[in-house]
């Protein structure tokens, strides 16, 4: 890492300085983004309850009713639906992504116009849920500054894939996420320090923050263990020799959680439909039932959300990874699993393997789900300070990408400098 660090500070590297900083820069402007308030509103005071995860992605503006609060959120959802209309569920959309970059570049102009429509009906529905009193035009004005800031922030975050680092849209979301971070602490050190009290009291309250801080950081070392950990399987070609010299092993390797935060994304939105309707509808009985049964602070709402986390991410990985696709790639390059016959038999062994591996995956991503909400309700804590949770597992999955990103790039800046004293 160190190394790294100075590869990226060295003259050679002058190109890639200016990325970081042009991306510093624009997230920097994003983070000012997030704390201007949309023109004749307030702070939301009401719980948020399951658009939590929407105002931790977009850095709290949500609950500021900021021009930034509605962030990328939007535009994941999309892409999230264009992904799985491509799994044969419309042929247009498959056909779409068999076209290569044309493709691509058609369905992506798809998602970002999806994106901006949702935009527009969250930020209607969130006026109407949070601002209360008000008309159909204070509404749709709402709508509309919060559809266009959503629309800024998709124009960053291409700025920034483009003239930075590279992951716009990812970066944004983790500098929201981490810009709540002090925050967090500090709220966390001003609940379990109170120097009013007495000595010992004060002596136990710095305990009790340090641990929080220790089992917070050990928290991200086994997020980065779980993000990380794969299952290689060996694979071996017909027309080449493993055992020749400077010949590497081949794998297929399977992620542990190969559906990321999707799952939790899923769970999260579903049982976040019933609220939204509550708050149009109005209805005491409806809001008691949703408030009762649908709240995943409650018993019967919590056994829901994690069912719906585990069968989404079953569901979606099985969606990203298809073991039929996988026996036929090997079969058409010539290659095997060693001691597993091609076709049939294959599919079977990466249909159990992958099986076997998510089930375990999907069981990691709920128990970091639900820290949070364990925590609140085990400790004194106010519901702001939370210990593990989907952010952190965004936080970490792009801050590892983003690190091997810069160390490709800088690999790749070395081998051409070699390169060129050869000649």
């Amino acid at each position: 890492m160190f190394a790294t660090i100075k590869q990226i500070f060295a003259p050679t590297s002058a190109d890639l300085r200016k990325r970081i900083l042009f991306t510093l820069g624009a997230l920097l402007i994003f983070i000012i983004g997030t704390g201007i308030t949309v023109p004749g509103t307030t702070n939301i005071t009401k719980n948020l309850g399951f658009l939590e995860l929407i105002n931790a992605m977009g850095g709290g503006s949500l609950k500021r009713f900021s021009i930034f609060a509605l962030g990328v959120s939007p535009y994941i959802t999309a892409s999230i639906i264009v992904q799985l209309l491509q799994m044969d569920i419309i042929p247009y959309f498959s056909e779409l992504s068999k076209e290569g970059p044309v493709g691509r570049r058609k369905l992506n102009q798809i998602t970002r116009y999806l994106g901006i429509l949702f935009a527009f009906i969250e930020g209607y529905a969130f006026s109407f849920a949070f601002l209360g009193t008000g008309n159909a035009f204070d509404y749709l004005y709402v709508a509309v500054i919060m559809t266009a800031g959503t629309a800024f922030c998709l124009w960053l975050g291409d700025q920034i894939t483009q003239k930075g680092i590279g992951n716009g849209i990812s970066l944004m979301i983790m500098a929201g996420i981490i810009a709540t971070l002090p925050t967090m602490f500090q709220t966390a050190f001003s609940s379990l320090v109170v120097f009013t009290g007495t000595t010992s009291e004060i002596a136990l309250g710095i305990v009790e923050f340090l641990v929080f801080v220790i089992l917070y950081f050990l928290i991200i070392i086994g997020v980065i263990y779980v993000q990380e950990s794969e299952r290689r399987i060996p694979l071996q070609y017909a027309n080449k020799t493993t055992g020749s010299y400077g010949s590497e092993q081949s794998f297929l390797p399977i992620k542990l959680n190969t559906a990321g935060v999707i799952p939790v994304i899923f769970a999260s939105s579903l049982l976040a439909i019933p609220a939204t309707i509550a708050n149009f509808v109005n209805n005491e009985s409806f809001t008691n039932f949703v408030n009762n049964y649908l709240d995943y602070s409650k018993p019967i709402g919590f056994i829901i959300y994690v069912v719906l986390i585990f069968f989404f991410g079953y569901f979606y990985t099985f969606l990203q990874l298809k073991p039929e696709d996988v026996a036929d790639n090997l079969k058409k390059n010539g290659g095997y699993i060693p001691g597993v016959r091609p076709g049939k038999e294959t599919e079977e062994y990466v249909r159990y393997t992958l099986s076997r591996i998510t089930i375990v995956g999907t069981i990691l991503l709920i128990l970091l789900a639900i820290m949070p909400i364990l925590f609140t309700v085990i400790t004194k804590l106010p519901s702001s300070v939370s210990i593990g949770g989907t952010g952190l597992l965004i936080v970490v999955g792009v801050a590892l990408e983003t690190y091997k990103q810069l160390e490709g790039s800088l690999a790749t800046r070395t081998y051409k400098k070699k390169r060129s004293r050869l000649r």
